[in-house]
């Protein structure tokens, strides 16, 4: 497996690795468009506004669960570069111990306060029956959740990308399989389609844990599990980055829908059209950055293995063909939301000329930049494989934090509604001047750290 990471060609690592990684990343997104297809046709719009609003739940719990899995993941592939075997199983069984104590503490939490996390979200006096109920069972699945997200990345690591895939698959088909049985033929509603979405997910979680059982470079012990604050503070810094990544968009999310139902109602859409809108764009959008996401942390563990083996022209050489591949991805995500807007939004259901219109809007506007936010998405992970959490974190801020948030808040006192659409356009050209900066940066401390073990080869 390491002569593998090592010599192979890199674009063929690249195929063995992130397209497993883009299939069960696209699978997981699909889980809540999958809702909203089948409640929009069973329910309708405002059905589909509770789940907009119960959507930054399962973010939050997502992003728990990638700051400990991918952080572990990454930490994972650099000491197999430096042959360091203790730790990979010590910061495998500290992820899985971490990461099922905070889902438990987190469902008592959600349970709580499930008032006030529902009116923080956005929900409109419409829809709050709906959200109420969607909530309710969606948060019993949150443990089953967490740990299979958690430990895909961790299989990816471990060499075995497909399983990862088929973990992730088998969850979303059962998923698919069980939705329209739940709300068409047993009438069960918004709990329906939760109830489909735990049980693929507890299916999901199964077989990840099957798979440590029998993993290829690591192998759990009794001490794996007793947490060592050493090697926590090792792992867990390197999936800040996807942790923030993902609550930034909960933040977002909060921000916008609060700004969408304010500014909506002044205007002649109403506030649950703009809930409603943005709350499928968001997602569509997520299916766009699961492929993206999926690239560059599919090549984590080439290069986090390259990059702990000294191998600094093949970490070069991967982020050059990670690029390219972003910006196909990009090109074609754009194209197809300033042309074909009208036809995303109708799977989803056919509603109102006043929600088409402003859907279609809200496509052309809010995605057109794209572009430059692949880019973006995929710097951040490829630092974050490096080991440099410093600038990684940084820079998923910077885009999805320090701009987006105040710009969405900012330009509707200017501009009205249409000012929260122009929001992620002017962040993404922005944060594009620190992603050209930060890989400026890393690439020349690369040259210097090659250059110095040159010179100490010579010197020898």
């Amino acid at each position: 497996m390491n002569n593998y990471l090592e010599n192979e060609k890199i674009w063929k690592l690249m195929m063995k690795f992130s397209i497993p990684c883009i299939m069960s990343l696209l699978v997981s997104s699909l889980y809540n468009i999958v809702d909203q297809i089948f409640i929009g046709q069973g329910i309708g719009y405002l059905g589909n506004g509770a789940t907009n609003v119960v959507f930054p739940i399962t973010i939050i719990a997502l992003a728990v669960a990638l700051m400990c899995g991918d952080g572990c993941a990454a930490f994972l592939s650099i000491c197999q570069g430096k042959k360091d075997d203790e730790k990979s199983h010590v910061s495998v069984g500290n992820t899985i111990v971490l990461v099922l104590a905070i889902s438990l503490v987190f469902v008592v939490i959600l349970f709580v306060f499930q008032e006030q996390l529902l009116a923080a979200f956005g929900a409109t006096p419409n829809n709050i029956v709906y959200a109420r109920e969607y909530y309710t069972y969606i948060v019993i699945g949150i443990p089953f959740f967490m740990f299979g997200n958690a430990m895909c990345s961790v299989i990816r690591a471990d060499g075995n990308p497909k399983y990862s895939m088929l973990a992730t698959l088998v969850g979303a088909i059962i998923n698919v399989i069980f939705d329209p049985i739940a709300i068409f033929i047993f009438g069960w509603g918004m709990m329906g389609a939760a109830l489909a979405t735990i049980f693929g997910q507890i299916i999901s979680a199964i077989l990840c844990y099957l798979y440590l059982r029998n993993s290829k470079t690591f192998t759990l012990k009794r001490k794996s599990f007793k947490l060592s604050a050493s090697v926590i503070k090792e792992y867990l810094p390197l999936g800040i980055s996807s942790f923030l990544t993902q609550i930034s968009i909960v933040v977002i999310m909060i921000a916008m829908n609060n700004m969408l139902v304010k500014y909506g109602a002044l205007s002649k859409y109403g506030a649950d059209i703009p809930l409603t809108v943005m709350g499928i764009v968001m997602k569509v959008f997520q299916i766009v950055i699961s492929i993206v996401v999926g690239i560059a942390a599919g090549a984590q563990p080439i290069v986090g293995y390259n990059y702990g083996a000294g191998k600094y022209g093949r970490v070069k050489q991967v982020y050059k063909t990670m690029m390219v591949a972003q910006l196909v991805v990009g090109i074609i995500a754009m194209f197809i939301f300033e042309v074909f807007p009208s036809s995303i939004i109708n799977i989803f259901g056919s509603e109102s000329a006043l929600y088409n219109e402003f859907a279609v809007q809200s496509f052309r506007i809010f995605l057109c930049t794209i572009v430059l936010c692949c880019i973006q998405k995929s710097t951040s992970i490829f630092l974050q494989s490096l080991g440099k959490p410093v600038l990684s974190t940084g820079l998923s801020l910077l885009r999805d934090f320090i701009l987006s948030v105040p710009l969405v808040i900012i330009l509707p006192m200017q501009f009205g509604l249409e000012g929260v659409l122009y929001s992620a356009p002017i962040a993404d050209i922005v944060s594009l001047i620190a992603v050209v900066l930060s890989t400026r940066y890393i690439f020349k401390m690369m040259n210097e750290e090659q250059e110095q073990e040159i010179k100490i080869q010579y010197a020898n």
